[in-house]
């Protein structure tokens, strides 16, 4: 047996490291379509909103953190910040979604944009276009819980229900028990204005780090959370169909932490589920029926938190769809789906 020096071992492990850092990620790159402007701060979670009158005029809305001065900023498809779309003076604005042809009332329906604003324990909702705020300063969450720490919003992401077209959010927090980690309320609009009505508590949480990205399959009726150190959880996104877990998968195609989920639809119910490993700067894909693991994706991202994908095609640069996701450099990176080939597999 050989035996090598502690001074030996400690240079061994240096170089592990910098082996492991250096080659983690050998995939070869897909270089970005284009790169967004830079926001102020720290950058997390995209979302894309489909101008349905002209698809060349649609938006990509992003997080940008921090405590006093945070943002979701608009971008056109430029990549440019549009500033009369963007809402600053946030405090600590995580996960962004949108929705489309919310009913206000009897006659009125808008697109919809809802986020956390963690600071404050409560979550925001915004008109698109207009950015008119629909929520008199904000709808606050976890209201039940004792600890402050329990209250803190992360993550979140709107079902749409296909039939009824009432729209929820489901919203996860920095902090949670190992039990109903995650909360469902449904957005109600009446004569008084738009409300939250709680729904359901569900969602189980392995206690390995923390519960952050949300994704919602409306069209078959799913939901999907990052249990960041532990898998991807599936449960019904109706609440009415019950809290069992229907799935929970993925945690030997990750690094580390799971992070941002999008999910790509094509037709007869087909598609990908595009999931950020973040320590390892790549995406691993899953079939969106099935979810097995199809393979992994280097974007030319690192540490990537949120991401966001549409196949409706959005003009010219992006002719068969956008995916977006974030960088650790303030910015967010614009790939025409195409560049992805998904459907090659």
């Amino acid at each position: 047996m050989m035996y090598l020096k502690e001074s030996n071992l400690s240079f061994l492990g240096l170089l592990i490291v910098v082996c492991f850092s250096s080659c983690v990620n050998n995939l070869p790159e897909i270089s970005a379509t284009l790169i967004s402007e830079q926001t102020p701060n720290d950058t997390d979670d995209p979302a894309i909103w489909i101008n349905k009158s002209n698809s060349e005029e649609s938006l990509v809305f992003g997080t940008d953190k921090d405590e006093i001065n945070g943002g979701i900023y608009a971008f056109n498809l430029d990549g440019e910040i549009v500033k009369s779309k963007s809402i600053t003076g946030l405090s600590y604005p995580n996960n962004v979604d949108i929705a489309y042809d919310f009913r206000l009332n009897d006659s009125t329906k808008t697109d919809i944009l809802i986020f956390t604003e963690r600071e404050k324990n409560q979550i925001r909702l915004f008109s698109i276009p207009d950015m008119k705020p629909l929520d008199n300063g904000g709808f606050s969450v976890f209201e039940d819980e004792t600890d402050f720490q329990n209250r803190r919003p992360m993550g979140i992401a709107l079902y749409s229900q296909p039939i009824s077209n009432e729209i929820f959010a489901i919203v996860s927090r920095k902090i949670g028990p190992l039990k109903n980690y995650l909360y469902q309320y449904q957005l109600v609009s009446d004569s008084l204005g738009v409300r939250t009505k709680l729904v359901r508590t569900f969602g189980d949480f392995s206690g390995k780090k923390e519960i952050e990205a949300i994704a919602v399959d409306n069209e078959l009726g799913f939901v999907y959370y990052s249990d960041e150190m532990h898998c991807i959880r599936k449960y019904y996104a109706d609440p009415r169909q019950g809290d069992e877990e229907l799935g929970c998968f993925g945690s030997e195609n990750f690094k580390r932490d799971i992070e941002g989920i999008s999910i790509a639809k094509y037709e007869n119910d087909t598609g990908f589920l595009i999931v950020s490993d973040q320590q390892a700067h790549s995406f691993s894909i899953f079939d969106r029926k099935t979810n097995t693991f199809i393979k992994q994706i280097n974007l030319g991202t690192t540490e990537t938190d949120g991401c966001e994908v549409t196949t409706v095609p959005l003009g010219n640069i992006f002719s068969t769809g956008l995916f977006v996701s974030m960088n650790d450099d303030k910015t967010f990176y614009f790939h025409d789906l195409n560049l992805l080939n998904l459907k090659s597999e």
